[in-house]
């Protein structure tokens, strides 16, 4: 399962079953957990911690240093979960002292061909970043949310559970959970609809998040007074407790 050509630091510890392509580099304190493949000129640094049954392709680089001119040599670290599907030619940057040292990766995401993770973002589950979509700094991603390819984030901007950015998207706000943004520089266009289906949310709950849109972007109302009105339908519709609590706790802008 490990290719005699690949160079492995005897302080990498493998699981039952990794398998380790030709020609990849894997160095420093490295974990890689049961099941995992390693493909061809896959370069992985450490300190790096990968879960199970991820399957990194050709070409990427996994845990490399920070690219943060602040970045001095400082320990820190990646930790990447189970089932993650890292295609050619991705970069995921280890985290930086001046954030909580680690960038998080969590589990069942898609990163396509070319797909940037910079350091210390902090990525959920059920994520897809399309070919060539690229994260600043710091960013954080909620669960289920798709960057469309050639998309890129803001340092330190957040994007919410079930939303979408369409292809060559430019954020620089912070996106709501269910919320559809386009353009350069991005703005709201909708809910993501048909990703709420896939998921089986109900028609009701649909309808739920269709009005708080309303509230937050058609109604003129300013962000405090929207902000206010969902919170007041949480407890009628459960769904939008989400939305409400992302712009209680948003600390920057949101796109609007």
């Amino acid at each position: 399962m490990i290719d005699p050509r690949a160079a492995i630091d005897p302080q990498c510890e493998l699981g039952e079953g990794v398998s380790i392509g030709p020609f990849s580099v894997i160095q420093g304190k490295v974990s890689i957990g049961a099941g995992s493949q390693i493909g061809p000129h896959v370069v992985i640094k450490g300190e790096t911690t990968i879960g199970r049954d991820n399957h990194i392709y050709q070409f990427a680089s996994i845990g490399e240093d920070p690219q943060d001119k602040k970045y001095d040599g400082e320990a820190t670290r990646l930790e990447i979960g189970d089932r993650n599907q890292i295609r050619e030619f991705t970069t995921i940057n280890r985290g930086t002292a001046q954030d909580a040292t680690t960038t998080r990766i969590g589990s069942d995401n898609l990163f396509m061909a070319y797909t940037h993770v910079a350091h210390d973002c902090q990525i959920g589950d059920h994520i897809i970043m399309a070919n060539a979509a690229s994260l600043g700094g710091h960013v954080k991603i909620d669960d289920w949310a798709i960057l469309g390819g050639f998309a890129i984030v803001h340092q330190f901007c957040r994007i919410g559970a079930h939303s979408f950015a369409a292809m060559g998207s430019a954020i620089l706000k912070d996106i709501p959970p269910y919320v559809m943004v386009s353009g350069n520089p991005a703005k709201p266009h909708g809910i993501n609809t048909e990703g709420l289906k896939r998921r089986r949310f109900t028609e009701n709950e649909i309808i739920a998040i269709k009005r708080a849109y309303k509230t937050l972007y058609e109604n003129g109302l300013l962000l405090h007074e929207a902000t206010r009105q969902i919170a007041e339908k949480t407890a009628e519709h459960p769904k939008l407790s989400a939305l409400s609590q992302f712009l209680q706790s948003n600390a920057r802008s949101i796109v609007r």
